[in-house]
């Protein structure tokens, strides 16, 4: 069982940056597509960026250029970079883990595993 834990949520002025934090179970990133998802109450869940196992990574065009996820396997832990925030980015965001090659590189469930996720709020 993969446990996903994230941290680095917090409330900051539009044009700030954050950094999510994700801890993951031992092993969990050399070998699983992870990924980042968000979702507001009044929207639906959006795939933000997704790492695959080799490094490949995809982002969502509402946060190209401005987020980068990254993963540190020795740490098993997953990133977030979030600069140039805007009010539109106010959600939870959620790490996930564990989906076949072809919906990691689309940031499409579904994900195996889910954390618990951290409020993010612009204003």
């Amino acid at each position: 069982h993969v446990q996903l834990v994230e941290s680095g949520g917090g409330l900051v002025q539009p044009g700030g940056s954050l950094r999510l934090s994700c801890a993951a179970s031992p092993y969990t990133l050399i070998s699983s597509c992870m990924a980042w998802f968000r979702q507001d109450p009044e929207k639906e869940r959006e795939g933000i960026a997704s790492i695959a196992s080799d490094g490949s990574t995809t982002y969502a065009d509402s946060v190209k250029g401005r987020f980068t996820i990254s993963k540190d396997t020795a740490k098993d832990s997953l990133y977030l970079q979030m600069n140039s925030l805007k009010p539109e980015d106010t959600a939870s965001y959620y790490c996930a883990a564990g989906a076949s090659r072809r919906d990691c590189l689309s940031i499409r469930p579904p994900f195996r595993s889910w954390g618990q996720g951290t409020q993010v709020t612009v204003s």
